[in-house]
């Protein structure tokens, strides 16, 4: 299955956790084994292929143990600053993000619409 937009947060973390399983099966690792080298115990390492919600520290613990590490540098990439930023900024990094300017509206505003 292929993890996009439109799943909802469980199936996102069933399919995750199908992942992980078939990860460690590949390494012939029993939940156990992973358990132990992750240094979580081993009900974590049920809960996390079976879907449930866990801690990113521990995530990261598994995925270490997994050799997968290296692949949350696919997942979250190092941002640079665009071309265009640094010569809005003169070589200085972004430190706050800008908000969007709202249209303006087709119809006059009133006291009480500031929801």
């Amino acid at each position: 299955m292929k993890i996009e937009r439109l799943l909802t947060d469980e199936v996102v973390l069933a399919e995750l956790g199908k992942r992980i399983a078939q990860r460690r099966l590949e390494l012939q690792l029993t939940q156990a084994a992973l358990a132990e080298q992750a240094g979580v115990s081993k009900r974590t390492v049920e809960r996390i292929e079976a879907g449930t919600t866990v801690q990113i520290s521990t995530m990261i613990r598994i995925f270490r143990a997994l050799e997968l590490l290296d692949k949350l540098d696919i997942l979250v990439p190092e941002a640079g600053p665009r071309p265009i930023d640094l010569l809005k900024l003169k070589g200085k990094e972004r430190q706050r993000a800008t908000r969007k300017k709202k249209q303006p509206a087709d119809e006059p505003w009133q006291w009480g619409d500031e929801a």
